[in-house]
């Protein structure tokens, strides 16, 4: 993806985002698993930081504490930060307890 569709679908998200420093896997369909820095999080998405390369489009799965683990789409990829949005939102009843034990 061009650098410029990268920024566009970065800027195009509509929630705003918490900041985090949380290290989490990134599971792979095929069972492979990357190690990640998840820096923000809303409830439908976030963002990280991974040494590895992971494609766009790229279907993961994480685990955020309090909350399990969530599906999520790989939706740009840019200079070893990806912007991935969740299959399934955070509940509500438990994002503001996820967010606290992320930071």
């Amino acid at each position: 993806m061009p650098a410029r569709m990268a920024m566009m679908a970065y800027e195009d998200r509509v929630e705003p985002r918490d900041e985090t420093l949380h290290r989490a896997m990134l599971c792979r369909a095929d069972g492979a698993a990357r190690l990640a820095t998840i820096v923000n999080l809303s409830p439908n998405g976030f963002m990280a930081r991974c040494d590895e390369a992971i494609t766009v489009g790229e279907t993961l799965t994480v685990t955020l504490p309090v909350a399990g683990s969530f599906v999520a789409e790989v939706r740009w990829a840019l200079g070893g930060r990806i912007g991935c949005k969740l299959a399934q939102e955070v509940p509500p009843s438990l994002y503001q307890f996820v967010i606290a034990a992320m930071r």
